[in-house]
């Protein structure tokens, strides 16, 4: 399985205090030119893998029946073995059973659904940014982006005001960290509690349900039979996870690239861009969620790289949107990018069925910056999340000047 050596300077891609110590974006344009698909060599720890990540290559990948999504779509999962939530949970299902269980859940996030809910987002976000105008110094992070999203996605599963604190706490834990030194088992409890959280108040829902998320799940039948509180409990977890990190990262990314472009910045607050074209690429820009991994099931060759079955194989959402390819200057932060079909939201049957409410959370965000806020100043220096997963601030002094 070993491959003739990078010509570019390698990394260690499992770490996380890679994605903070390194320029990120230099090695991925290296990685494009020289080797876009490239065999990662097993660390102390843990196995090698397969890292795929030019544009084209990542989408065609997203489609093939040759990956599969069951033993894991997280590397640090994937690479200590198959997931547990396989077969279970939507984000690690494939086929018949992953289409069912999708239909079932998507039923809850349609555009007719969730048009209420998108206006309470816009209200609560207003309000917000109208609390922090003209204070002295504030953490965005703290103070409004993570107030958007947890709220959000609670409301939808009707989860109790006084929980909400907690599952933010554990949910920040669960694939990221604020500091370099914590450990595996930290983030392992953090799910742990999470999942256990939620089979506790699925059972409350399948025996007195309401009308919401968690009781639609805990009262449906998919492929014949109800789902297991255990079933009900990860693709909670997984509306959890996915409903707040990405979120909550792309809006504190949102507030740091438009304090430093200036310009673009300028052309939101008078309208020579739309909002709809700048949330694509603020989301363009944050990549959130950096990677996917899956495992082969087959044989298959890629640029000619073969791939055996069992290999376990990482699309670079990262890299392939800032492909030159494809995007024109993709370091250059243009809020009237057209047209822009990051991979974001990920591409074909996993596509992120919380992408609706993702965008409105976010446009919600940028319009009460327009309407409230005159100018925004950094006052110190954003704190990065340490994660190989996702990338973005834990933490942002900034100052808003009332409009």
């Amino acid at each position: 399985m070993s491959q003739p050596a990078l010509s570019v300077r390698s990394l260690d891609l499992t770490d996380p205090a890679t994605f903070i110590e390194n320029d990120i974006h230099e090695f991925w344009r290296d990685v494009r030119a020289r080797r876009p698909v490239y065999w990662h060599e097993a660390t102390d720890r843990r196995p090698g893998f397969w890292v795929v990540s030019r544009y084209a290559d990542v989408q065609s990948l997203y489609h093939t029946a040759a990956l599969t999504s069951a033993r894991g779509n997280v590397l640090d999962v994937v690479l200590r073995g198959d997931d547990s939530a396989g077969g279970s949970m939507l984000a690690v299902t494939d086929g018949p059973r992953h289409r069912s269980l999708r239909n079932l859940m998507f039923s809850a996030f349609t555009p007719r659904v969730l048009g209420e809910v998108v206006e309470k987002v816009r209200k609560r976000t207003d309000e917000l940014v109208s609390a922090v105008l003209e204070r002295d110094t504030f953490d965005f992070a703290a103070e409004v982006a993570e107030q958007i999203p947890m709220n959000t996605i609670c409301d939808l599963l009707s989860i109790p005001v006084t929980d909400r604190g907690d599952l933010l706490q554990w949910n920040k834990m669960a694939l990221s960290s604020g500091h370099a030194d914590s450990s595996e088992l930290d983030a392992l409890s953090a799910r742990n509690e999470i999942v256990l959280y939620f089979m506790e108040l699925a059972q409350e829902r399948r025996d007195k349900p309401g009308d919401d998320v968690i009781s639609m799940l805990a009262t449906s039948e998919v492929e014949g039979r109800l789902l297991t509180i255990e079933e009900v409990a990860v693709n909670c977890y997984s509306l959890i996870l996915g409903g707040d990190e990405t979120s909550r990262i792309s809006a504190i990314c949102a507030v740091l690239a438009l304090i430093e472009n200036p310009d673009q910045w300028h052309a939101l607050r008078t309208g020579e861009v739309s909002f709809e074209s700048a949330v694509e690429e603020v989301i363009r820009w944050a990549t959130p969620g950096i990677h996917l991994a899956r495992t082969a099931v087959e044989d298959f060759e890629i640029r000619g790289e073969k791939v055996r079955s069992g290999d376990i194989v990482t699309l670079w959402n990262i890299s392939a949107n800032n492909d030159e390819s494809v995007f024109d200057q993709p370091r250059r932060f243009l809020l009237s990018r057209s047209p822009n079909r990051h991979l974001s939201f990920g591409h074909g049957p996993h596509y992120c069925l919380g992408a609706y409410l993702g965008r409105g959370e976010l446009r919600a965000l940028l319009s009460a910056l327009v309407e409230r806020v005159a100018r925004m100043e950094l006052r110190g220096t954003p704190r990065p999340i340490y994660s190989n997963f996702l990338t973005g601030y834990e933490s942002l002094p900034v100052h808003f000047e009332s409009r």
